[in-house]
């Protein structure tokens, strides 16, 4: 099979498109025909830390939609035919294996570039908003680089869960297309890439300011996002694609406004702790995208072959949502 492979070095990234032999499942695992697999940030990122020891070489890709072609002994209801999506390693390939407690059945509505985009930067999302979010109806989100998969997965799913949304960007050209977003629109859209936006977020708040802050910039943003949040406000940190890992803390803020700061991250959690928000994300979001509420926006699909050039958008930040890969039709 071909598979895409990545050297990442201190300074730089190095892909390679191999022929690899097709992995055998394991007892809980999953064999997965991809048709389609979609682009995450973090994994090109130097310094991220995702990728491994510096100099080597790893199969790449995070997540991927496609048809089990073989399952494990300890597969449970899962065989060969189902339509599956779910994080996998190597998804950058035309066949990956899947853990079965990360495999979600793929509904009826999606395509497969579609089930693709869903499974990482949703799963996050939920993590975020909900498992250490606490997000509320009626509550106020700020998102920073709102535009990103993870920005907008974010924007959907609090839309969703009924709460308000405040986004930045540094393209008004982008603000204007997700506040179009049908049928989960952005309700304020700040065009900044600056850390100048918390008088604007205030102001859209009655003065009460955010309760849940979705840092995708990094440290840049972090103390203009601390002054935006309310009382027992939420700072979720998710990425820092600006490079800047410190940022100086509040106390004051913090100790006065008893806030919460969390990261999310599953770069040193184990598999059972990776997998043990799916049942929940199947039952609390997959209703909402299997009736069409939310559906993944999708920036650009591009061929299998074309992963540096769809690397290369990714990281000149043209893209809103998902880049995807198409892979290769069988012989």
């Amino acid at each position: 099979m071909q598979s895409w492979w990545m050297q990442m070095t201190d300074t730089d990234t190095v892909l390679d498109l191999r022929d690899s032999p097709v992995p055998a499942p394991g007892p809980k695992q999953l064999l997965v025909r991809l048709h389609a697999a979609s682009l995450n940030r973090g994994e090109f990122l130097l310094g991220h830390g995702l990728h491994g020891k510096a100099g080597s070489w790893k199969a790449i890709g995070g997540e991927g939609a496609g048809e089990v072609t073989a399952a494990g002994a300890e597969a449970g209801a899962f065989k060969p035919g189902d339509r599956v999506m779910g994080r996998c390693a190597g998804a950058f390939a035309e066949y990956a294996l899947m853990e079965v407690a990360e495999a979600i059945p793929v509904p009826a509505n999606l395509s497969w570039e579609q089930a693709a985009a869903i499974p990482l930067t949703f799963l996050v999302s939920f993590d975020m908003l909900v498992l250490q979010g606490r997000l509320k109806a009626g509550e106020w989100l700020l998102i920073n680089g709102v535009s990103s998969g993870v920005g907008v997965a974010s924007l959907q799913l609090a839309k969703a869960l009924g709460a308000h949304v405040i986004g930045t960007s540094g393209s008004a050209e982008k603000l204007a297309i997700l506040k179009l977003l049908k049928p989960l629109g952005l309700d304020v859209a700040l065009c900044t890439r600056k850390p100048d936006f918390a008088a604007a977020a205030l102001e859209a708040t009655g003065q009460q300011g955010v309760n849940l802050v979705i840092n995708t910039v990094g440290g840049t943003v972090f103390a203009e996002s601390v002054r935006t949040l309310a009382f027992e406000g939420r700072l979720a940190t998710v990425g820092y694609v600006d490079g800047v890992v410190s940022a100086e803390i509040d106390l004051e803020a913090l100790h006065a406004k008893r806030l919460t700061l969390f990261g999310v991250s599953n770069k040193l959690r184990t598999k059972d702790q990776r997998a043990a928000a799916v049942p929940r994300f199947v039952a609390e979001v997959m209703p909402h995208i299997a009736a069409g509420r939310i559906l993944p926006q999708i920036d650009q699909v591009m061929d299998f072959e074309q992963l540096p050039q769809a690397k290369a958008r990714m990281e000149a930040g043209g893209h809103v949502g998902k880049i995807v890969l198409r892979m290769p039709v069988p012989a």
